[in-house]
């Protein structure tokens, strides 16, 4: 059996005492209450709009099982807090994106060019990849201030509109601060997709946020619909340039991503299963702990483990054989962090994108003033988060032969 959160993280002292606060009351659903109607109604009233309808299906049928499965899911009070945020803030995006459209109905016509998707094993490099990616001139990422709130409230200032952005990614490392050494959120970075689609109350967000999904469950084609209006809204007016986007969920879907963009070019990142895997879990289990005290370790690390050990080994056998379309680079973790320049240009070859020489230079400097570990380290063993490693080798020798995988000490 693992050893619980409990013993590998102590709380900050505000976030315990305001979870306490749920004794005094009856429960944290006293204090944070999570119904459907009371959330649309509030939604509706706070922007005088009442249109949530984007092209992506069933929207309110997703929110109302979602909200359900929220509710019955095992969340403190900050917990609850936060996704009552979500939830609220996700429903006001919908209304403010479907009011711009009915305003300006040629939004629907942006066209989503040949996007450039990162993806790959979590703690692979995708995130720092991203961020060097985000650094070519010729490509548009999606910053959490302008992602998160497409089309801001009327009156809306940009100090405002970075303010709200920054009470919902930076408020995880408040929380509990060891986060920051795993992932860092910040309002002026690029945002994963799975942030970016949270109001489609389909996606990948929710599924780390509940403990039982009861009836609500994930639907890829919705969310990539809802993916669609946003940077439709995010590109509308702005000159032409190509998207920068990224999510590690992507390994797993694909075959969906392709339908949303056929002419998607994915650049696929490499490392040792046997770092990865484990690191995939203490990074769910630490987004599960900013929200709950009741964790399923043991649990959460067959499921990881199984998924994306399934995943890896598709997308290799897939790429072998050619049964899976699109245009793939790959970037392997240990030449990343080598050099990264020599790295990117080698994936930029692979799917046909030219590498400039300011691209180099803007890599090399942002590099230098963000050196790795910036906010700590994060330390762990295959064993701490239930994995074998010499096993998780063997079950993925085929995905190690196939990508020239390097193993790691």
């Amino acid at each position: 059996m693992l050893e619980p959160m409990t013993a590998r993280y102590e709380r900050p002292d505000l976030v315990r005492r305001i979870n306490a606060m749920a004794g005094a009351v009856g429960g944290g659903a006293a204090m944070v209450p999570l119904e459907a109607d009371e959330l649309l109604d509030r939604a509706t009233t706070s922007l005088g709009l009442d249109r949530f309808d984007l092209d992506d299906g069933d929207w309110e049928g997703r929110f109302r099982r979602l909200v359900t499965a929220v509710d019955a899911s095992r969340l403190h009070v900050v917990g609850r807090l936060m996704t009552r945020e979500e939830l609220l803030r996700g429903l006001r995006t919908r209304l403010l994106l479907a009011a711009h459209r009915e305003a300006e109905p040629s939004v629907r016509d942006e066209r989503i060019v040949a996007p450039i998707v990162v993806t790959g094993p979590a703690r692979s490099g995708t995130t720092i990849l991203f961020e060097l990616l985000a650094l070519d001139p010729g490509l548009r990422s999606p910053i959490a201030t302008e992602v998160l709130h497409p089309v801001p409230p009327a009156g809306t200032t940009p100090q405002q509109r970075t303010l709200m952005t920054e009470c919902e990614q930076e408020l995880w490392a408040d929380v509990q601060p060891e986060f920051a050494s795993m992932h860092e959120l910040r309002s002026d970075l690029p945002v994963e997709c799975i942030t970016l689609t949270l109001p489609s109350f389909a996606g990948s967000h929710w599924a780390m946020v509940l403990d039982d999904f009861g009836d609500w469950a994930p639907e890829p084609g919705p969310e990539m619909a809802f993916h669609r209006s946003v940077l439709q809204a995010a590109q509308f007016g702005r000159p032409t340039a190509t998207w920068i986007l990224k999510t590690p969920g992507y390994v797993m879907m694909l075959d969906d991503l392709l339908a949303a963009y056929p002419d998607v070019r994915i650049v696929q990142t490499h490392r040792d299963p046997a770092k990865t895997m484990p690191s995939t879990v203490s990074t769910a289990a630490m987004t599960r702990w900013l929200r709950s005290d009741d964790l399923d370790l043991d649990g959460l690390s067959l499921v990881v483990g199984a998924v994306f050990s399934d995943a890896l080994a598709a997308t290799a056998r897939r790429r072998r054989d050619g049964s899976i379309g699109g245009t793939f680079g790959d970037v392997r973790f240990g030449d990343l962090m080598t050099d990264p320049v020599v790295a990117i240009a080698g994936a930029y070859e692979q799917i046909g994108r030219p590498f400039t020489d300011d691209h180099a230079t803007a890599i090399t400097e942002y590099l230098r003033a963000k050196p790795r570990g910036k906010h700590g380290t994060h330390h762990y063993t295959a064993a701490d988060w239930g994995f074998d490693a010499d096993q998780v080798r063997v079950d993925l020798a085929d995905y190690l032969d196939y990508f020239q995988v390097a193993l790691e000490p």
